[in-house]
């Protein structure tokens, strides 16, 4: 069966890699993605994806303009895999569903995998996909539908449009006017008769004139036009065109004396503007000396305060400086004067001085003590030498 033709060929989605390309595409190259995207919407109708997908996952329906604007890329993506895996089971192929914590990189090389084995071309960065949205996106998704209603055997048929039937306009008969139909029946059927029987008027000239008066405002024939004749349309071309060119020469003949006017106001706008920048050259090299003047004393002025800022930053520092040894200075008077700090020294002092005493005092136990245990020990070795020499006289026995 046959299917339509991709909404997009695949040389036209390689070559929107930059802005020259696109341009050279023709000025609609920037609305095309809407059109793609409005045929996707209608082949994923056909594909049956509101209960298959959208029921089955609790997703919303997905508008005429998704995949074409950026929204929420990351809902985007995920939609977009997950009518990329559906379209490509429905077309027959086994892909597996792509997971919240799936690698985006992989899942897309793997769509393109399946889209190149379809036969269709991806001459693209695989990271145009990762946005979820765009012309790459729905050129994708587009191709896969294709496939898949190639798989289901749909095939697509010629419109049908309905006959428009003409209205024919009702015209309501009128008992007091007469129609050129009905004047053209009665003439035949007066003919006719003639024809049969050719009779003699017996009746009184002056009575018929009286008659012929009396019913005259009757016999008003009125002809009915229709509008959809081509010839009222002729006409009514030919009217509008005398009312044209006659209103035209009126009105031309004002335009010109406007056009003259103006001229004559713009001549004399310019040779006004000539006479006033004559005028005022001087004054403009006046002015324009004196607006350089004004900018060198604006950066002088500019360095003035940049010094003026500094110094007072300094001068800030110093006085900062100075309340600081003002402090110290009142703080070592406030010292000076007051006998406390004198009382604490002296009582410091005795307090020293009794602390050296009691030191001297131990010190001297200490001495006392040590040179008490050196005797003992010195003692302690004499005894043991003593006790350790060998009488001379048990050595001569040996």
């Amino acid at each position: 069966m046959a299917v339509a033709p991709a909404a997009v060929s695949p040389v036209g989605v390689g070559d929107v890699a930059g802005e020259s390309q696109s341009v050279e595409r023709g000025p609609g190259a920037a609305y095309h993605v809407f059109v793609v995207m409005e045929d996707l919407a209608e082949k994923l109708k056909l594909l049956g994806y509101y209960k298959e997908i959208l029921r089955r996952n609790d997703l919303k329906p997905l508008h005429r303009l998704y995949f074409a604007l950026p929204t929420n890329p990351g809902e985007q993506f995920y939609m977009f895999c997950t009518l990329a895996a559906w379209l490509i089971n429905k077309a027959g192929c086994s892909f597996e569903q792509p997971q919240e914590y799936d690698d985006p990189n992989a899942t897309i090389s793997n769509i393109l995998s399946e889209l190149r084995s379809f036969g269709r071309s991806a001459d693209f960065p695989p990271s145009k996909l990762k946005s979820g949205h765009g012309e790459h996106v729905c050129y994708v998704l587009d191709c896969l539908a294709e496939e898949a209603l190639k798989y289901v055997g749909f095939s697509w048929k010629r419109p049908v449009y309905p006959v428009e039937e003409l209205e024919e306009e009702i015209v309501p008969e009128d008992d007091a006017e007469l129609t050129v139909n009905k004047v053209e029946e009665e003439i035949v059927d007066m003919n006719e008769s003639a024809k049969q029987d050719i009779l003699e008027s017996t009746t009184d000239a002056a009575e018929w004139y009286l008659e012929v008066e009396r019913v005259l405002p009757q016999l008003k024939v009125t002809i009915r036009t229709d509008n959809k004749d081509w010839r009222i349309h002729v006409d009514q071309m030919h009217q509008y065109k005398n009312e044209i060119e006659s209103a035209l020469k009126e009105t031309k003949g004002f335009l010109d004396k406007l056009q003259n006017e103006i001229s004559r106001n713009l001549e004399k706008i310019s040779s006004r503007e000539k006479y006033i920048n004559n005028q005022l050259e001087h004054l403009l090299q006046e002015y324009r000396a004196a607006q350089a003047q004004l900018s060198e004393v604006r950066e002088r002025y500019q360095q003035a305060s940049g010094g003026v800022t500094e110094r007072t930053r300094i001068l800030s520092e110093i006085t900062e400086e100075l309340e600081k040894v003002k402090q110290e200075l009142e703080e070592k008077g406030s010292s000076m004067t007051d006998g406390a700090p004198l009382v604490k020294i002296k009582q410091s002092l005795t307090k020293l001085k009794q602390e050296t005493v009691q030191m001297n005092i131990r010190i001297g136990v200490v001495e006392h003590t040590l040179l008490q245990a050196k005797l003992k020990e010195k003692s302690n070795m004499t005894r043991d030498m003593h006790a350790t020499v060998i009488p001379e006289s048990a050595m001569g026995n040996y």
